[in-house]
């Protein structure tokens, strides 16, 4: 298991980036639900980790494309390529993924 951050660093309704020395990801509370995509954007340049979340969706802080949060699904354009998304499980108050487990919508 890879651990991201504790669940406290990720206030809900937000996201947050991560940088570890397997890559970059984007955590998100939704509802103290946790969601866990790539931290960049399947369109170009972007941080999906600092972009605005709103309705289950993350906006690309670039580019205004939009990807729904829970399936990686891109849902507004200029976005059309799914993201990279990984089932977060928590342990001792951690967002943990299995890097191994990667899903696509």
């Amino acid at each position: 298991m890879l651990r991201l951050c504790a669940t406290t660093q990720v206030p809900e309704g937000e996201g947050r980036k991560v940088e570890t020395a397997e890559g970059d990801f984007a955590v998100f509370n939704l509802g103290g639900a946790f969601f866990v995509t790539q931290n960049a954007c399947s369109h170009g340049p972007g941080h999906l980790g600092e972009g605005r979340v709103c309705d289950g969706e993350v906006e690309c802080d670039v580019h205004g494309g939009r990807f729904d949060i829970r399936t990686g699904a891109a849902t507004r354009e200029p976005c059309w390529e799914p993201l990279l998304v990984w089932d977060a499980v928590i342990e001792a108050g951690q967002v943990c993924i299995r890097l191994d487990q990667p899903r696509t919508a």
